[in-house]
């Protein structure tokens, strides 16, 4: 089990610490719904060091991107951020990322965490035309601030101006008396907010002075159960729960980020996929009577027919009801279908909704 560069602070803190991905991580310290109200209305700060970073470096570097991602990478100017995946072969996704445009040679490419040895060995295999790589998932560390008093809060940490940094924009710049970081707004909470990438060695000052300047906004540290609850009332997809190597861009209502104005992995097959429609879909849904859903559950139709199954669900803490995201027929997409979840013994009706869920 690895540790991040803070995990003997969230000890410390009395976090609850859990195995996640490979590394010892900060599941919980106040209790998930307390954490997710704080990011909701204020500030928190994650840590999410054991997210992947790789550098894509040279004249090739941008080629490489545009074969291996889905997304049009060449859209993106020095200083923005694209959501992206990483499709494979048999019309599944070996993970989603973001792409960081540095300068026209130079990208970061940041990955989860339990796909870095994965995604790693997939991109080489497919680097024909010599780009140059490195792995820098061990050396650096990365914190989420978010919430809708991050910026303000933070403000006083550097010389950059923070409101400036527009949703999937990055400037690298001073922080919290450490030069050369990247600040980005490419948070996955929906409230707001930005992420810092430094040097291992650099985070435990970062983090010692994010939590002082945000004492008087009540910033908190938050751990990964109020991290999936916020990115789940978004409707944000989780790789592993919502998509995988059997779940194509197209039936997780990821077409916005696959680009058919250029050839990229299996991109033929998932055009005429597209073109077609697929024969199954991703779906929210909220309860319409009390109950939790949970990952695995059936979907079943009015008959008690299962048609699908639950990828995620929680009980919302903004909106106290049951919702959730799986995969359907694609004749039970439509906001307003009525379906329901088998909760144990009962089959709990729900309803097919538009996200996001949380509407600030």
């Amino acid at each position: 089990m690895k540790d991040t560069a803070l995990s003997k602070i969230h000890e410390n803190l009395g976090a609850k610490m859990v195995p996640f991905a490979g590394y010892n991580m900060p599941v919980s310290y106040e209790g998930v719904n307390a954490e997710h109200e704080t990011v909701r209305n204020a500030v928190g700060v994650f840590d999410v060091s054991h997210m992947g970073e790789f550098l894509i470096t040279g004249p090739n570097a941008l080629d490489l991107i545009q074969k291996v991602c889905s997304n049009d990478a060449a859209k993106l100017v020095d200083g923005q951020a694209q959501y992206s995946c990483l499709p494979n072969e048999t019309g599944g996704i070996v993970d989603d990322l973001i792409i960081y445009r540095l300068n026209a040679e130079k990208w970061l490419l940041v990955v989860n965490a339990s796909n870095i040895e994965k995604d790693w060995n997939w991109i080489s295999q497919h680097n024909s035309m010599g780009a140059e790589m490195r792995n820098l998932s061990e050396d650096f560390s990365l914190l989420a601030i978010q919430g809708p008093k991050a910026v303000e809060a933070m403000q006083s940490l550097t010389s950059e101006d923070l409101s400036n940094i527009k949703f999937y924009t990055f400037k690298v710049s001073d922080f919290a008396g450490i030069e050369h970081v990247i600040m980005s707004a490419t948070g996955y909470t929906g409230s707001g907010g930005f992420e810092i990438y430094c040097k291992n060695s650099e985070v435990e000052q970062i983090w010692n002075k994010v939590l002082e300047a945000g004492a008087d906004w009540g910033i908190k540290p938050i751990g990964l159960a109020a991290r999936d609850t916020l990115r789940l009332e978004m409707g944000y997809c989780l790789y592993g729960n919502d998509i995988d190597d059997t779940t194509s861009p197209i039936e997780a209502g990821l077409g916005w980020i696959t680009k058919f104005t250029k050839d990229f992995i299996n991109s033929e097959n998932l055009k005429k996929e597209k073109e077609r429609g697929p024969e199954r879909r991703l779906i929210a849904f909220e309860l319409d009577e009390r109950g939790i859903p949970r990952q695995g559950y059936d979907i079943v139709d009015g008959n008690g027919k299962i048609i699908g199954n639950v990828t995620s669900g929680t009980m919302s803490p903004s909106m106290g009801k049951g919702i959730g995201l799986g995969y359907v027929p694609t004749i039970f997409k439509d906001p307003g279908t009525k379906i329901h979840i088998q909760i144990r013994k009962n089959a709990v009706p729900a309803t097919v909704v538009k996200l996001p869920f949380y509407k600030a």
